[in-house]
């Protein structure tokens, strides 16, 4: 089952209440998504990290619920 963008940026937002999140659809199907994501959580965090705590921020959902995610992720002030 599709996943909308609703639910992924409540997701993220459960595990970063800072977090500014811009979701952009790539398909029309709730499968293919694109995600900007800024938090300070991200702070002094390597981009693969930051990606790695999004990613656990959906609890398994990516691969299955959620087909495809392009990622942006950065540290805010």
């Amino acid at each position: 089952m599709p996943m909308p963008a609703t639910e992924i940026e409540r997701l993220i937002k459960a595990a970063f209440p800072d977090a500014e999140v811009e979701m952009t659809a790539l398909a029309d199907d709730n499968d293919h998504w694109a995600a900007t994501v800024r938090s300070a959580a991200f702070q002094g965090k390597t981009r693969v990290q930051q990606h790695q705590m999004v990613y656990a921020a959906l609890q398994g959902r990516m691969g299955g619920a959620l087909h495809a995610l392009s990622l942006q992720t950065a540290a805010k002030d």
